[in-house]
């Protein structure tokens, strides 16, 4: 497990897109623009250079076998607590789930917040597939709310 740099840029591209070509049938997820890797080279630089967040890589048997994304967000100023780790872009490559990857991503990104003080995650991530729901209960997380989609002026 370590922290990706700007030199692992093209490995955090990979993921993050595979992550998103994993929900082909998503409703918002499954519009990935052809040119979605041009256009997250610049954002994901920022994202790897930025202080308050962290991209997370996990190896297994000498490869990179997943990655998530850490960011000390700040809360609304009307609710506590005022900052919170916003956890997102998690994904392990289908080859290497059910050993022990997700689990070791989401411990170090919970180490990280906790160095930062932080005392709550919340994540982001798709609820479409069975597998992925029982894996974010395993590993503690609630849904607290949910994200709907109309479209408008078609």
């Amino acid at each position: 497990m370590r922290r990706a740099t700007v030199a692992d840029l093209d490995t955090v591209i990979s993921l993050r897109i595979a992550l998103l070509r994993e929900y082909a049938d998503h409703p918002i997820y499954g519009r990935l623009r052809d040119d979605a890797e041009a256009r997250a080279r610049p954002v994901f630089e920022q994202q790897l250079l930025q202080m308050d967040q962290a991209i997370f890589l996990a190896a297994r048997d000498g490869h990179i076998a997943g990655i998530a994304r850490a960011v000390d967000s700040k809360g609304s100023p009307l609710l506590m607590p005022d900052r919170y780790c916003y956890v997102t872009s998690v994904y392990v490559k289908p080859d290497d789930r059910r050993h022990g990857v997700l689990t070791a991503l989401m411990t170090s990104v919970e180490e990280w917040a906790s160095r930062r003080g932080l005392t709550e995650m919340r994540l982001h991530n798709s609820t479409t597939t069975a597998a992925t729901r029982a894996a974010w209960d395993q590993l503690g997380f609630r849904i607290n709310e949910e994200v709907r989609l109309k479209q408008i002026g078609r």
